[in-house]
């Protein structure tokens, strides 16, 4: 599977379960064990256990392996390794307090937005039976 796709499938399996401040790095150069390391936050130990697991189902059903997981029993901070893609999901206090941003600080990764329909709507009419009347004066 394409790096890019396998990705965008882990940013997008995120988003699903309302993963917040979802940033994407590129370690090529910085390790030989991994390409990219994706960093995001959930709320509660049963939000990061959602986002954890949520990335693993989306990715097995897309054909990757999921060589895997650790920190599930906390759920305080759960690592996915997927082989090229490491995936950490951690309470927000855990994610400032080990700065893996800073760490890892390598080339974030800007995702190309996917192009959605636009949604066109009729223009909306005024209601029916009611006109706006001037005031009288008194």
């Amino acid at each position: 599977m394409d790096i890019r796709r396998k990705q965008r499938a882990v940013v997008e399996a995120l988003a699903d379960v309302k993963g917040r401040d979802i940033q994407v790095f590129n370690v090529a150069r910085q390790t030989a064990y991994f390409e990219r390391v994706v960093i995001a936050s959930g709320d509660s130990n049963r939000q990061v256990n959602a986002l954890a697991t949520h990335v693993q189902e989306k990715l097995k059903a897309l054909g990757a392996k999921v060589v895997g997981v650790e920190g599930r029993r906390n759920g305080e901070w759960v690592l996915v390794d997927l082989g090229d893609i490491v995936v950490h999901v951690m309470h927000p206090a855990v994610r400032s307090h080990y700065n893996l941003e800073e760490l890892w600080g390598g080339k974030e990764v800007k995702l190309k937005q996917t192009a959605k329909p636009k949604r066109t709507s009729a223009p909306k009419k005024p209601a029916r039976g009611k006109t706006a009347r001037p005031r009288r004066r008194k």
